[in-house]
């Protein structure tokens, strides 16, 4: 029911003249107080407080989880560069002792021996080359000419070529060039003739 029904035409026609532009609302329950809307408005701004609050809270994680993955990623690539640096650090390690062994071994030419060597088979332990000392007793053997063999003077030695000092004349060198000798040690030691005619 309406405001005119109410009041019949007559007490209606007096009062919406009297209000003007003003208009009056009938409550027939369906009106929310003004207590209430505003109750209904403050809950509205709490909500939307918390929302934003959560929003924020909510970036602050997906920040730190982004730093934590960017931190792993640094942590991963850490890890890799040690274990190169430790590698690098190794191997040099193994190529010093090696280079000593080599030259204690009296090597003539180290790269061509380390080219007939198993460099698999050897390992670098506490100062020390596993595997390294059988190669070379068998290299010794097998191509001496990488060697410098020393003979004690004096001796007699293989043959009867000359001497001197405590040091083989090589018939090989243009100072001493010598066939009858050569033919000789070839013929006795033909490891020490390849060794000769390597160092003439």
């Amino acid at each position: 029911m309406d405001l005119k029904e109410l009041l019949g035409d007559d007490l209606y026609s007096q009062v919406t003249e009297k209000l003007g532009d003003k208009k009056i609302m009938v409550d027939d329950g369906n009106l929310i107080p003004k207590s209430k809307f505003e109750q209904v408005n403050e809950d509205k701004k709490a909500y939307k407080g918390q929302v934003e609050k959560l929003q924020t809270d909510l970036e602050a994680v997906r920040k730190k989880a982004g730093e934590v993955e960017g931190l792993n990623t640094v942590i991963t690539e850490l890890k890799e560069t040690l274990k190169k640096k430790d590698k690098e650090i190794a191997d040099r390690e193994f190529n010093y002792s090696l280079d000593s062994a080599l030259k204690d071994a009296k090597c003539k030419n180290t790269k061509a021996l380390k080219a007939l060597l198993d460099m698999d088979s050897i390992k670098y332990q506490d100062g020390k080359l596993d595997g390294l000392e059988n190669q070379l007793n068998s290299l010794k053997e097998s191509d001496s000419y990488l060697f410098d063999i020393e003979i004690p003077g004096n001796t007699g030695g293989i043959g009867n070529f000359g001497r001197k000092g405590n040091s083989i004349v090589n018939p090989w060198s243009k100072e001493t060039f010598n066939l009858t000798e050569q033919a000789r040690i070839l013929k006795e030691n033909p490891a020490l003739a390849e060794q000769l005619k390597n160092n003439k």
